[in-house]
């Protein structure tokens, strides 16, 4: 399977990298006001990954995640129009930014890259970040952490009592980016199930830690079932940053943490 790449196109889809001081004071100020449409992020070129992704299992099936990719959306088009150039890299059967609702002038400013795996989004991800310099990454992309470790060319008949399918653990996609742009800004997303503030707080934490991010924005499946989306931004040193409610909000306050951060580069 090979990544489906557009440019200027809608598509198909339906409709610790810096120093802890420095990325804590960098990140304090993200808490923008409420407003008329800004252009803070002219020039900036930034990496959106979206969606799900898919575990091939044989022909017709395959294992996968909740994600549709809405918040990626809004955070892509939210960008576009505060003047940002856009790689949107989304899962196969997620949404994408819609061309009409952007205008021609910030839909130019778009490029579209759909994936299905795991490894597609590895290679690609390698390919963006070696080819070009962003000045953000937001991984928002729900990555598989386990697929099953064969894939059958064809249907796997429905005879059979029980079938056994065995998974294997998938790569960290998240790690290239400060593996191979150790300057760009990596927020990176935490979705955890049932767990306090508190909970969701130290998840973040060590996950930001792990993959060297800037700022995680963590957030709780049964609250966003519920219709209550809340997302806690974390920074490097554990602390609450912002809290946002409503993928509206979550989107601007992360990209106030962008224009914040990226405002010398």
């Amino acid at each position: 399977m090979v990544p489906h790449r557009q440019a200027g196109k809608a598509g198909t889809a339906p409709r610790l990298g810096t120093s802890l001081s420095s990325g804590v004071s960098k990140i304090r100020r993200l808490v923008a006001p409420a407003g008329g449409r800004v252009e803070d992020l002219i020039g900036k070129r930034i990496l959106i990954t979206s969606g799900p992704t898919r575990g091939p299992i044989d022909a017709v099936r395959y294992i996968t995640n909740k994600s549709t990719g809405r918040l990626g959306v809004i955070i892509a088009r939210q960008a576009l129009l505060r003047g940002a150039s856009v790689t949107f890299i989304y899962g196969k059967g997620s949404l994408t930014p819609d061309a009409e609702e952007l205008g021609p002038e910030a839909f130019s400013r778009l490029r579209l890259v759909q994936i299905e795996t795991v490894e597609e989004l590895l290679e690609v991800m390698k390919g963006e970040l070696e080819a070009d310099q962003y000045d953000a990454v937001l991984h928002s992309m729900a990555v598989l952490d386990y697929v099953p470790d064969r894939y059958a060319e064809e249907k796997t008949r429905s005879g059979e009592e029980e079938w056994w399918v065995r998974l294997v653990r998938t790569p960290k996609v998240v790690r290239v980016v400060k593996e191979l742009q150790p300057e760009t800004m990596l927020v990176s997303f935490k979705l955890e199930v049932g767990k306090t503030k508190e909970q969701l707080i130290e998840a973040a934490h060590r996950s930001l830690v792990a993959n060297r991010a800037d700022l995680v924005l963590v957030n709780d499946l049964v609250e966003i079932e519920l219709g209550h989306h809340v997302g806690y931004m974390i920074n490097p040193a554990g602390g609450v940053e912002g809290v946002a409610e409503g993928k509206e909000e979550i989107a601007r306050k992360l990209l106030d943490a962008v224009a914040e951060m990226t405002k010398s580069s």
